[in-house]
């Protein structure tokens, strides 16, 4: 219980650390990327599109191989040493086209996550498996937080390029605590399966990765939310204000949603992170003043909080035991190939019908995926 709590609390510090390095620019990027490297919607949704479907096949390889060669860490600090790598390359780019490469190897960072979610699976129980996630997410969501906070100070004073090589720092920090800090445990070997193929999920599993990917289809990049509020009227200099209250939200209820998870069930927390969603959407095409882009903002970041820690324990519970990385980066690439589409489906609806017609696209995916869930059953495991 005791090495199972220092695991959790290492990867819990790291991740603060990498996203605080990540999110000190990420309220710029869709600024960066438009105003500053002159690219248009559509290029911004192929580039953030882009960069989460092969996130999300890095995180479908890294699980398999994990399962394979029984080691997890050492997939988690190389993912934490790609994306300090990528800031530096986000700092020497000079057109939106360089930014392609790099935000491929920020993206390939994300490889950590299924062999880490793994490991936080196999140290917890049904009774505190929630809780971890959260504290994960919260932990992120602090970072976020906290990166944001710096971004705004130091963008006063910083160029892009001096910002973006200071956020290269924290993940030097995170392959350091994981590297020496966090210990594996040898296991016996396993058999896993050549591959994922249908055959080997169980009908809830199939089920939850068609909710999984309908849903995903739907829900577009945040850059989206940060060009609308923009549009909207908000200054760029004001943007990284919204970022920060959708991740300080985040944040502070990601641990309260994982403890009501183990208390009430995944479905029900599953329930409120879709509904979020879809009232966030909702409330954006209702009304387009400053009070609702902020309340649209808060609700994104309880949309957040609810959804990441409770999907990683539901489909860790859902899982083979033996195949469980595995599955974890399969549902993560599933919904990260959605989001290539997503991504450039919001740009080209923005584009072509209207900055409003992503909102209603997402909704109806959204209800949809309400359906899914209802047919969904729970599994409880230790």
């Amino acid at each position: 219980m005791k090495e199972s709590k220092k695991t959790v609390r290492i990867f819990a510090l790291a991740s603060f650390l990498n996203d605080m390095g990540s999110d000190m620019i990420a309220p710029l990027w869709p600024v960066f990327v438009t105003s500053v490297l002159g690219a248009n919607m559509a290029i911004l949704g192929l580039i953030d599109g882009l960069g989460e479907a092969l996130m999300s096949l890095s995180q479908a390889i890294s699980g398999y191989i994990s399962d394979r060669i029984k080691k997890r860490k050492v997939f988690v600090w190389l993912g934490y040493c790609c994306g300090g790598l990528s800031r530096v390359g986000y700092a020497f780019s000079t057109v939106w086209q360089e930014l392609i490469p790099f935000r491929i190897l920020d993206r390939a960072g994300k490889m950590r996550a299924a062999p880490r979610d793994a490991i936080i699976a196999e140290v917890s129980t049904h009774k505190n498996r929630g809780k971890n996630f959260g504290i994960i997410r919260m932990m992120d969501n602090l970072g976020a937080t906290v990166g944001i906070i710096l971004s705004i100070l130091l963008f006063q004073w910083l160029s892009y390029k001096q910002l973006f090589l200071i956020a290269s720092i924290p993940s030097v920090v995170a392959v350091l605590l994981v590297f020496f800090f966090i210990k594996e445990k040898k296991t016996s070997e396993t058999k896993i399966f050549k591959g994922i193929k249908l055959k080997h999920l169980t009908r809830n599993l199939k089920l939850f990765f068609g909710m999984s990917a309908l849903f995903a289809l739907g829900a577009f990049s945040y850059s989206f939310l940060m060009i609308y509020a923009n549009r909207f009227g908000v200054k760029p200099i004001a943007l990284p204000l919204l970022y920060l209250l959708f991740s300080a939200v985040a944040s502070l209820v990601s641990i309260a949603f994982g403890k009501l998870a183990d208390k009430k069930g995944r479905k029900f927390v599953l329930w409120i992170a879709y509904g979020l969603w879809g009232l966030a959407c909702a409330s954006l095409i209702i009304s387009q003043n400053l009070i609702m882009i902020i309340i649209v903002f808060a609700l994104y970041g309880l949309h957040k909080g609810a959804l990441e820690p409770v999907q990683a324990a539901f489909v860790s519970e859902l899982a083979p035991p033996e195949y469980k990385a595995s599955v974890l980066g399969g549902l993560r690439m599933i919904v990260g190939l959605c989001a290539l589409p997503s991504s450039l489906l919001a740009g080209l609806l923005w584009d072509k019908s209207g900055l409003l017609s992503p909102l209603y696209f997402s909704l109806g995916l959204t209800v949809l995926s309400l359906i899914l869930l209802a047919f969904i059953k729970e599994k409880r495991t230790n």
